[in-house]
């Protein structure tokens, strides 16, 4: 044991005697053990020796002591090592506190920091975005100042243009004075024209100038003439106005002239416009076989031919136990047949025989009629079948009964039936060629596709709208007093520019759709200059609803008047964006006004937002007329100009009311009368709708009820709702079984659960136990009550009111709604299949699911890979994004989801067909992934529908052309230009060989690289194939027809024939002379000069030989003898047309300019030069006395009659001619308007001539530049009204127009 001072202080370094390293040394806590095991511990080193001294005990207490001592030192540097330990603990303490608050301080500094560079960005960006704002709206303040100074300025334009033309009306006037004899003092008469002032104005332009055409342009190599028909500038106000859209029409006026046929809605039956092929089977006992056996076997391949066609199927025929309960809904059933049917034996029973009289001896003409005769072996017939017979064979004046005579089995017989009935549906109902008809893909998609150029849309809508409109000018609108809105109206559009939307405003029900209707079928007959776009909105949800497509359709419509509609983009927001722009650039080129009609534009989706161009001033022809409900018009749209619609009068009232019961044969007594007089006062209780329901409702129900009872019930009623409600019940209570009433409520829960509608062959499906008659019976009554109505072949609600009380009494206010959608979305589940789907299985199975929620399903549906491809070639494509969007998949991944159903689509694709589907379903995606601007992801799509249709079909097939094209299309958006001419000219040269050199799908294919040569500035090339084009279309549009198609042309031409049958009169002949125009832009000449030869015979008889329609009548026979190249009796005509307008007309009518020169065009393709040349120098007389010597259309006068001096060789005649219409075109077009750069050609043509090389060569330079300079209708700049668009812009085929032939 040692002393304390062994011991090692903690800290100092102590040496291994091991050979250990060195270490620290450790403090080793030292254990103080109790005195007592000490003590004991101390003696163990022996043993105990007895009789041991006391000096010994004193030893071990020394030794304790010393112990003792030793331990309390260690102790007390243990505790002082301790002590030092805390303090230095303490200090390295207090210094991390001080390093802790000055890392806190620093943190916070640099928080402070954060926070204040946070915010620099923060303001930096909203300075960014105000700065972007502010830019955006000074871009769009910058455009509005443009467009109301355009405005403005066309507005002062007008006004002059309207003080020369009273200037001439007066000068007119003055003449006739003084032809008379009676002598005016006129204080500027002078023998000078020093005193005489003509007011003009560099790029004057009067309204009625704009849209002419030109035939040919004058080039160095030729000196043709400048053709102009006088459509645009001779017609406007003057010809068009006295003649009709119909005067005069030539081959150069295909579209315009087309436009004009579609637009004007005579008074037509239903059948001729409705969406459903409705067969009426009139048969008996004895021909029931050959019914059965037709309807078992042949109807469903009918009605598969129809749908695929887009349009509905239906048989409807009345047993003969029953037809006597069904009366008025056999004359409906009639009046709405597309084509009827009779089965025939040898006895007739009584309805056979009214069916009979209704359909075949009233009325033969209206529509296709078949008569299937069973003959027996000793043809016997009975009397009154005989009879019969006989009837039908004298009203059958026009020989169009096709009459089957049969002696055979009964199966045969209905074969011939099928045969009978398959072709007339295809020809004379649907308008179908045989050649269209026999193919195998019979589908209207390739057509329409193929019509329309790239752009696809939805003939679905457009025969909504159509049948919208026919609808309500059929109902009864002359009780409600209109004829005071309607010349508000007219005073309000005849307002001076610029003029904000006139709105239309009333309570539900007050007539506004009615009112509308009646204006526009009015104003078509007033001013049939004046091109009316309308849109008549739907319920909400509906397809009539959405925003996209209703502008798409308004754009579609306003561009088929002008030029192809390839440029017209698919992406929902330029839709909306770019319509303003269509309608400034478009309306500056329409020789009359445009007038845009929307309906319940408050039914909208989101109306104001999408609806922002109303805002914007309008161009200075354009009038829009909006009608919306006075409870939800938006609030900035009340301060327009308001029309609104007053509660009807008790003499109105009385008048529907007296009007209904007439038509039921029903008086009411002086005191009900009374009653609905006291009842009709307020408000709710006066307007159109509810007046008409109540009248209607009490005509009704006499066969339930008494008349004073249901009289009551309804006068209960305070509004058009609760009246609704009771005729919902009304209708239930007069039904027969509880299974009829069931089966009424269903179907009006399923038609409010839909998405447009269902139609009637659909209702029969789900409901199988339902017979046709009874479902007839139910909507003839639902439609007498104003609660549905059959539209686009679709049971659809009359009125928004009638839907509102269906689902208020039927669905709860719409919570049952989805036990009704679940059943229609089990029923089109069924339908769909991977080869073909029908149009309302895509319009309703993604929308349903939809609103189901259901985005699995709705995921599933959308890769059915045909319901896209039927969505996206309708042209709904806003409506299939936003299903994608629902869902939650953004582009690259929708494109991948169809990418994988593709690719596992095709491993099942084997047959030659179905490889041509799929190369479709390829081309599909990629023009879809085109439009979505994924141009990257689209080529590999359209690559290999490419490849298939090189391996399945052949390399040098048409749709292999097809998708060179589309392929080109997107190498065109990613600005390779050489790859898509090299697609370009491979897709032409196909086309050529597989069409001939001069069909519309080469003409594609040039208008397309003349757009892509226009891009890379090479305006040589471009011309050259354009003028190509141009000329191939002007050839194909004889036989191609309209965008249209000549489905519609057909149908109207039925319409026509139909208002031909009435007696001798004025109108009779002006609607022969529209049909023969229309069957002579069809190309068949024939039945065009019959028709023409009619009209001018009842011309003659009716109005004289000296009467002017005689003479438009002649005009029109010239222009098809000079199609027949039968000049010489083309040339007699217009001489004879030409002295009666000479007689008739003023000297300087323009009606007499265009007759003048069509006969000097005839003279100068004769030959005839000599001849040619008085005719243009009066032309031109006349043009100088209707424009002013300093208007446009003077110069192409003045060009016209110098080109024939150049070919009689009278140089020194035709220059002072051309250096006129130079200074005239410069003064007035501006000197780098392409029309200078013509004329300067032509100088240049004849300096040539003359010798003066070095003014020929300048003269051509500085028309190369002008040339050159010319912006291109295909890069978005359209010409100015100011421009020579009057004279520039052909209207001639459906193509792009892309520069004016000039």
């Amino acid at each position: 044991m040692g002393t304390a001072s062994s011991l090692v202080s903690p800290g100092e370094v102590i040496e291994d005697g091991y050979g250990g390293e060195g270490g620290e040394a450790c403090e080793i806590p030292v254990e103080v053990k109790p005195k007592a095991r000490l003590l004991r511990s101390s003696f163990r080193r022996g043993p105990r020796v007895i009789g041991a001294s006391f000096k010994s005990t004193g030893s071990v207490d020394l030794e304790y002591a010393a112990e003792y001592e030793r331990l309390r030192k260690e102790y007390e540097i243990f505790r002082v090592s301790k002590n030092n330990e805390i303090s230095s603990m303490q200090k390295k303490e207090a210094k991390l506190d001080e390093e802790n608050k000055r890392l806190r301080a620093e943190l916070q500094a640099l928080q402070k920091t954060y926070q204040k560079i946070l915010r620099e960005k923060e303001s930096a960006l909203e300075a960014k975005y105000q700065a972007m704002e502010r830019a955006a709206t000074f871009e769009h303040d910058r455009d509005k100042v443009k467009r109301q100074f355009k405005i403005f300025r066309e507005t002062k334009e007008k006004e002059i243009q309207d003080l020369l033309r009273a200037k001439r009306d007066l000068e007119a006037k003055l003449q006739q004075l003084q032809a008379q004899g009676i002598q005016v003092y006129d204080p500027n008469d002078s023998d000078s024209d020093d005193n005489q002032t003509t007011v003009t104005a560099a790029g004057t332009q009067c309204e009625y100038w704009t849209g002419g055409v030109l035939g040919s342009e004058p080039s160095m190599g030729s000196m043709m003439q400048l053709q102009q028909t006088f459509r645009g500038p001779e017609f406007a106000h003057s010809l068009i106005d006295v003649e009709g859209p119909f005067a005069n029409v030539s081959r150069d006026d295909w579209d315009a002239a087309v436009a004009s046929l579609l637009q004007v809605s005579p008074h037509v039956p239903q059948a001729l416009w409705s969406n459903t092929v409705r067969c009426y089977l009139i048969f008996t006992q004895e021909t029931k076989a050959e019914l059965d056996i037709f309807i078992k076997k042949h109807s469903p391949i009918l009605r598969k031919m129809c749908e695929g066609l887009g349009h509905f199927y239906l048989n409807v025929c009345f047993p003969e136990e029953i037809a006597a309960s069904y009366i008025a809904e056999r004359k409906q059933e009639l009046e709405r047949s597309s084509v009827c049917v009779l089965l025939l034996k040898s006895t007739v029973t009584s309805s056979v025989v009214e069916d009979c009289e209704e359909a075949f001896v009233k009325n033969p003409d209206g529509h296709p009629l078949v008569l299937y005769l069973r003959a027996e072996e000793d043809r016997n017939l009975a009397g009154p079948t005989r009879q019969l017979l006989e009837r039908v064979n004298a009203a059958d004046k026009a020989g169009k009964v096709k009459v089957v005579d049969h002696s055979g089995s009964a199966e045969d017989g209905a074969d011939l039936i099928y045969a009978q009935l398959e072709k007339v549906i295809k020809q004379e109902l649907l308008g179908l060629e045989m050649a269209d008809v026999d193919s195998k893909d019979s589908g209207i998609e390739d057509g329409r596709e193929e019509d329309s150029g790239d752009v696809l849309w939805d003939l679905h809508d457009e025969q909504e709208q159509i049948e919208s409109y026919q609808q309500a000018c059929s109902s009864t609108t002359s009780q409600l007093g209109f004829q005071k809105y309607i010349d508000r109206l007219n005073d309000m559009i005849a307002a001076p520019p610029p003029t904000p939307p006139l709105l239309v405003s009333g309570g539900p029900g007050s007539g506004k759709s009615l009112l509308l209707s009646k204006w526009i079928e009015l104003q078509q007959k007033q001013s049939p200059n004046t091109l009316f776009l309308y849109h008549f909105v739907g319920r909400p949800l509906s397809t009539s609803s959405e925003p996209v497509l209703i502008i798409k359709r308004l754009t579609v419509k306003l561009l088929q008047h002008f030029w192809s509609i390839s440029g017209l983009s698919m992406e929902p927001s330029k839709i909306l964006e770019e319509f303003p722009r269509w309608l400034e650039r478009l309306s500056a080129r329409h020789q009359g006004n445009i007038i845009i009609i929307i309906d319940s534009i408050d039914q909208i989706q989101q109306a104001e937002r999408h609806m922002k161009w109303l805002i914007d001033p309008l161009p200075v022809n354009v009038r829009v007329v909006v009608s919306v409900n006075v409870e939800t018009c938006p609030q900035a749209w009340r301060l327009w100009p308001t029309l609104h619609l007053d509660p009807l009068s008790p003499r109105e009232v009385r008048s529907v009311v007296s009007a209904e019961c007439q038509s039921m044969d029903l008086k009411l007594a002086k005191e009900q009368e009374k009653k609905l007089e006291r009842h009709c006062r307020s408000a709710s209780t006066c307007n159109a709708l509810y007046v008409t329901l109540l009248a209607r409702m009490i005509t009704s129900s006499r066969s339930c009820c008494s008349l004073e009872k249901s009289l009551d019930q309804c006068l209960q009623c305070q509004d058009t709702m609760s009246l609704y409600r009771l005729a919902l019940k009304m209708t239930l209570n007069s039904l027969n079984t509880d299974r009829e009433r069931h089966i009424m409520r269903e179907i009006l829960c399923l038609v409010c659960a839909s998405h447009n509608g269902v139609s009637e062959s659909e209702v029969l499906d789900l409901f199988p136990e339902l017979e046709l008659p009874v479902l007839s019976s139910l909507l003839y009554r639902l439609n007498r009550l104003c609660i549905v109505t059959l539209r686009c072949g679709l049971i659809r609600f009359q009125h928004l009111q009638a839907w509102e009380a269906v689902r208020s009494e039927f669905l709860s206010g719409g919570s049952s709604s989805t036990t009704y959608r679940e059943k229609l979305i089990h029923y089109f589940s069924q339908q769909l299949s991977q080869d073909r789907v029908t149009w309302r299985v895509a319009d309703e199975l993604p929308w349903l699911l939809q609103q189901q929620e259901d985005r699995t399903k709705l995921q599933l549906s959308l890769l059915n890979l045909f319901v896209s491809q039927n969505l996206y070639k309708r042209g709904h494509f806003s409506e299939l994004l936003a299903y994608w969007q629902y869902v939650g998949k953004d582009k690259s991944s929708m494109a991948t989801e169809y990418f994988d159903s593709l690719k596992h689509y095709e491993k099942s694709c084997e047959s030659e067909d179905s490889m041509t589907k799929l190369a479709n379903l390829y081309e599909t995606l990629g023009r879809f992934l085109k439009d979505l601007g994924l141009p990257s992801q689209a080529v590999a799509p359209l690559q290999r529908s490419l490849e298939i249709r090189e391996t399945a079909l052949d390399p040098d097939h048409p749709s292999v052309a097809r998708s060179l094209h589309q392929l080109a299309g997107v190498y065109v958006q990613w600005k390779k230009y050489g790859n898509a001419e090299q697609l370009y000219k491979q897709a032409l040269e196909i086309s050529e060989n597989a069409y001939g050199a001069e069909h519309a799908s080469v003409a594609r294919e040039l208008e397309s690289l003349a757009m892509l040569y226009q891009k890379q500035n090479k305006y040589e090339q471009a011309e050259k194939l354009r003028k190509r084009s141009v000329k191939i279309r002007q050839k194909t549009a004889r036989q191609k027809g309209h965008m249209y198609g000549f489905t519609l042309l057909r149908r109207r031409a039925l319409q026509l024939e139909e208002l031909t049958l009435e007696k001798d009169s004025a109108d009779c002949a002006k609607t022969l002379n529209e049909l023969g125009v229309l069957y002579y832009l069809q190309n068949n000449l024939d039945a065009a000069k019959v028709f023409l030869s009619r009209s001018l015979e009842m011309r003659q008889r009716v109005l004289g030989p000296d009467h002017p329609d005689c003479a438009q009548s002649l005009n029109n026979l010239a222009a098809l003898h000079t199609e027949r190249r039968e000049y010489e009796t083309a040339e007699d005509m217009y001489e004879r047309a030409l002295d009666i307008r000479k007689k008739a007309l003023s000297p300087d009518h323009p009606s007499l300019a265009y007759t003048l020169k069509h006969l000097a065009m005839l003279y100068k393709r004769r030959g005839k030069l000599e001849k040619a040349v008085p005719l243009y120098e009066l032309s031109l007389e006349i043009r100088e006395k209707s424009f002013g010597p300093k208007h446009p259309s003077v110069a192409t006068a003045l060009v016209n009659l110098a080109v024939i001096y150049c070919q009689l060789k009278k140089h020194g005649d035709a220059l002072p001619l051309y250096e006129r219409a130079l200074r005239v075109y410069e003064d007035s077009l501006g000197r780098s308007h392409p029309r200078v750069g013509e004329t300067l050609k032509n100088l240049a043509v004849l300096s040539y001539e003359e010798g003066d090389f070095e003014k020929a060569a300048e003269l051509y330079k500085r028309a190369m530049e002008i040339k050159e300079a010319e912006p291109s209708l295909v890069c978005g700049n359209a010409p100015s009204r100011h421009s020579s668009s009057g004279d520039t812009f052909s209207l001639r085929g459906p193509g792009p127009l892309l520069h004016a032939p000039r």
